[in-house]
């Protein structure tokens, strides 16, 4: 079943159908109609946040899902599945891939990756993990942790990874080239051309988001274009 799903996903497109609160499109049935639209123009995967997003999607939309649930806990940066409780709830929806921050950054909890992943793991043992890191040494440490991919995902949102220009293919190459599990680069993919670009890298597989599912900031970027 594992390998069933990386073989879906292999040379292909994930689209990331993800609305915050503050958007205008933040609504279930607008991300159900989103991965629709991202299914019909032939992505292969889709990456969404919620237990409420993912079951609407999962109406229309039969393909692979990298589930994650965002989760501000005061006192810690990360909000990407931060915890038992999100994994467990995804668990619960039968999500194909649970993504979550695999940074150093300490946890809501007060712990790191190398103290929680454990414990996931041996709770669910058939479940596939994502690691979202944002730098080659949090990769090793996924990849060390068992993680089953390991995603470029955080590179330039993390303190110490700032002003990294992205998407990041320094990073994405190191990390094709030690790792034996599939590598998927995410992360400032805006264009086609930089699209191809990632795959001649050698990832297994690639996620946009924001340039093809977020319009309002696509406008920003265009609004750039002439202000600047």
């Amino acid at each position: 079943m594992k390998n069933k799903v990386f073989e879906q996903l292999e040379g292909n497109l994930i689209v990331s159908c993800q609305a915050l609160p503050d958007e205008p499109l933040h609504s279930p049935y607008i991300m159900g109609k989103m991965a629709h639209a991202a299914l019909l123009g032939g992505a292969k995967g889709i990456r969404a946040n919620s237990v409420e997003d993912i079951r609407e999607i999962k109406k229309t939309v039969n393909l692979p899902i990298i589930g994650i649930i965002k989760e501000v806990y005061e006192g810690s940066d990360v909000f990407i599945t931060p915890t038992m409780k999100e994994i467990d709830l995804l668990c619960q929806e039968k999500v194909d891939i649970i993504a979550l921050d695999a940074t150093k950054r300490v946890r809501p909890d007060g712990k790191i990756i190398s103290e929680v992943f454990p414990l996931y793991r041996e709770k669910y043992p058939e479940q596939l993990f994502m690691a979202d890191c944002s730098t080659i040494e949090e990769a090793e440490e996924a990849y060390r942790l068992g993680f089953d991919c390991l995603g470029t995902t955080l590179s330039g949102y993390t303190e110490y990874t700032k002003g990294k220009e992205l998407p990041d293919t320094e990073l994405i190459a190191k990390m094709v080239e030690r790792f034996d599990i599939p590598i998927i680069a995410e992360g400032g993919i805006w264009t086609p051309e930089e699209l191809r670009s990632v795959f001649e890298h050698g990832v297994h597989c690639a996620v946009v988001g924001t340039a093809i599912t977020r319009p309002m900031e696509i406008t920003k970027k265009f609004m750039s274009a002439i202000e600047g």
